[in-house]
């Protein structure tokens, strides 16, 4: 290897993305990313407008409706008003659910009898409904259960429920770690994606037709510069996450760093080969953008775990390398297995895969030569 002409190379690197300011996007492209899409995306649905419609009266159904009263999952309003205005309400996006009590509500509890309740619920949203539907549910069975403990009636089944691994059901633990993946995904490859399309434009990319340098000496010269900003970026999201949106931290920072170096060059890699199979700046953004974000949002398990996925969807998230990094991401943020976990040694091998093909066909397909 030609130390020297690689030394120039990278010197002139650093020298450029100070001279055109890009080495400010380094750090603020993530930064903007973690921190907008981490308080932007929420999953948990607090505050639902639900309208209860008491046609009973009585003192059961008023014990019903304070349990919607002192629940942070609802924002409840009793009303009178008959079934067809409420669902018009519903119709104009006022409310989100309606919970009807029968006028026999309390009677037919106090004879041991089944009281059927009406409820609707807004399906514009699926996950949103099916999320306010299971809130409800569980809302009414809690009330049916003290309603039943005061009357004398047993329980035949108790439930003894823990949550592992997010207890407090925070978004910002399930989202931040994601967003990781998603940041280290895009922005070391929008920033790589112009190093050489950008030669291409200007023609300064004749230096490397006339030089004596091979052309893996020439992309290794063209990542390490980009590569050694972006490392910095894997310590700037650790703390951010861990001291902005108080994420815990349960693995090994060893395979947090390992595994980030690792995703940071297949980042690049996958920059680097648009830059080499395009010919327009414009062109190699878009290009990137369309590869990177589309992939890092639908087959990270950011928004729906990867187990949840059917058919080609499942085949199409295991040819991404996001779904790969971001399993280990949330073992070493929420879990803690680490080392001990043969998933996470296989996904590392698979990394280094990833990183492995898409350097060799960049080196294939760039051309020391005109075209």
């Amino acid at each position: 290897m030609k130390i020297r002409t690689v030394q120039a190379y990278i010197k002139k690197e650093f020298t450029e993305l100070v001279r055109t300011k890009l080495i400010y996007l380094v750090y603020l492209i993530p930064t903007m990313i973690l921190i907008l899409f981490g308080y932007g995306i929420r999953l948990e649905v607090t505050h639902a407008r639900v309208l209860l419609i008491d046609n009973d009266a009585s003192k059961l159904s008023a014990e019903l409706i304070g349990k919607f009263e002192h629940s942070k999952y609802f924002t409840p309003t009793l009303s009178h008003m008959s079934e067809q205005k409420a669902l018009r309400l519903m119709k104009q996006a006022k409310i989100d659910a309606i919970v009807i009590i029968p006028s026999s509500f309390e009677k037919r509890l106090l004879h041991g009898q089944i009281s059927e309740m009406g409820i609707f619920v807004d399906g514009s949203f699926p996950m949103r409904a099916l999320t306010i539907q299971s809130y409800l549910e569980g809302t009414i069975l809690k009330a049916a259960q003290d309603i039943g403990a005061r009357m004398g009636l047993k329980p035949k089944i108790a439930i003894n429920q823990r949550t592992l691994f997010n207890q407090a059901m925070r978004d910002e633990d399930a989202i931040v770690p994601g967003l990781i993946g998603l940041v280290l995904l895009v922005a070391p490859a929008l920033l790589s994606a112009l190093l050489i399309v950008k030669e291409k434009e200007k023609g300064t990319i004749f230096n490397f037709y006339a030089s004596p340098l091979s052309k893996s000496e020439f992309l290794a010269a063209k990542l390490i510069p980009v590569f050694l900003l972006h490392s910095i970026n894997i310590f700037v999201l650790f703390i951010l996450a861990l001291y902005i949106f108080e994420v815990p931290f349960r693995g090994s920072f060893f395979l947090y760093w390992v595994a980030s170096e690792l995703y940071v060059l297949i980042s690049l890699s996958i920059g680097l080969l648009i830059s080499i199979i395009t010919k327009r700046q414009i062109v190699a953004v878009v290009l990137t953008v369309i590869v990177t974000v589309i992939p890092g949002f639908l087959y990270s398990g950011i928004l729906m775990p990867i187990s949840s996925m059917k058919g080609e969807s499942y085949i199409e998230a295991h040819l991404f390398p996001v779904m790969y990094y971001n399993h280990i991401i949330y073992d070493t943020f929420l879990i803690g297995q680490g080392f001990a976990s043969q998933k996470n040694i296989l996904y590392l091998a698979i990394l280094v895969g990833f990183f492995l093909l898409y350097f060799l066909i960049g080196t294939l397909l760039l051309k020391k030569e005109m075209r």
